[in-house]
């Protein structure tokens, strides 16, 4: 599948940049799959006026491969994504699927995915570590055939892989890539991509999107400018493929939304810039910076789980969970930023979807 076959709205979704929640993982006490819960995230995050969803990365978690989950998971998000009528009326969506592994099993995915219907695939090459650079290019060109591609600069504090300059702009120029999603939680590192990108002359064709979840709202203010030829090259990021926008999913598209009236009208303003801090210190608590990101996952589901979307916050993998002092963390940052949250919203509509 080559992206050309994507639709146009579908593919406008991407280029005008979206909000993309990274899709949790609902389980029950017994940890197995929990059909109706995981049904109504997809309809929350579509209710909320999400672009589209990601699914299989590692917000759903990486280990759903383990357990025979993946395709599960996968055809559930789909098969809710074209049944349910969202407020307002359909509207197009980019649905991304996760893909990982080495070649053979990413190659196997990226065929599942696009069984499904899925638009794009999101690669993380954490599995590739001891790679050399040829053999990355390789591995994303053997993959790119099957579907198009984003891009996933995976932090290596949840198992990523340094990705230098030179790296980027070799992915940037493989022809079937149609975004990518720089979340190295690393200003420098965010750098490489976009020069990357630039270098390849491929910046109308790569949508570059937030992954950053500690710097949100300023990697999307930010006029990313680079000299090529000898002439200035402005890019932008135009949206967010986030796990942070995995909750409090209604507030993410608004504020996407006057990111890019602000944007647009060069309007950027103290307050809009406030608001970067804001959503970081949420983000500290949400994804348990204190202990190194151990509790990231569970942090996100014990907000829904307090929305009542979730009934805990189970994980797949025992040893992972709320760590020492999360939750008070995370009942400070929802006293202190109620417009940030979107409780009144899930309340609202919580029973549809559980439907």
């Amino acid at each position: 599948m080559h992206y050309s076959e994507i639709s146009a709205d579908s593919l406008a979704v991407l280029r005008r940049g979206a909000v993309i929640p990274a899709h949790l993982l609902a389980l029950d006490e017994n940890r197995k799959l929990d059909t109706r819960r995981q049904r109504a995230m997809t309809r929350y995050y579509l209710d909320a006026g999400a672009g589209g969803v990601a699914v299989g990365v590692h917000s759903t978690q990486f280990a759903i491969r383990d357990v025979g989950l993946y395709e599960p998971v996968l055809e559930l998000a789909m098969r809710t994504a074209r049944e349910w009528e969202p407020l307002g009326g359909r509207r197009p969506l980019l649905m991304v699927a996760g893909l990982a592994g080495r070649t053979g099993q990413a190659v196997r995915e990226a065929g599942v995915a696009r069984g499904l219907g899925y638009h794009a695939g999101l690669l993380s090459l954490a599995a590739m570590k001891g790679a050399t650079e040829d053999e990355l290019v390789a591995h994303c060109e053997m993959v790119a055939q099957e579907m198009p591609l984003v891009g996933f600069y995976l932090q290596p504090a949840v198992g990523g892989i340094h990705l230098p300059t030179t790296f980027w702009r070799r992915f940037a120029q493989i022809d079937n890539v149609v975004a990518i999603k720089m979340a190295p939680f690393n200003r420098y590192r965010t750098l490489d991509v976009v020069r990357g990108v630039v270098a390849a002359r491929a910046e109308d064709r790569v949508t570059l999107y937030t992954g950053n979840d500690d710097h949100i709202v300023l990697d999307l203010v930010t006029p990313f400018t680079f000299m090529r030829d000898g002439v200035p090259v402005t890019v932008r990021i135009r949206g967010g493929l986030l796990g942070h926008w995995s909750v409090w999913t209604l507030r993410a598209v608004e504020l996407l939304d006057r990111i890019h009236h602000a944007v647009e009208t060069d309007a950027i303003t103290p307050h809009l810039l406030a608001l970067d801090a804001q959503v970081t210190d949420c983000n500290a608590a949400l994804f348990d910076v204190a202990h190194d990101f151990h509790g990231c996952i569970a942090g996100c589901h014990e907000v829904l789980r307090r929305q009542g979307l979730l009934q805990g916050t189970w994980c797949l993998d025992a040893n992972e969970g709320l760590s020492k002092g999360q939750a008070d963390e995370l009942t400070r940052v929802q006293r202190d930023y109620p417009h940030l949250m979107d409780d009144d919203f899930v309340a609202l509509h919580r029973e549809r979807w559980l439907g």
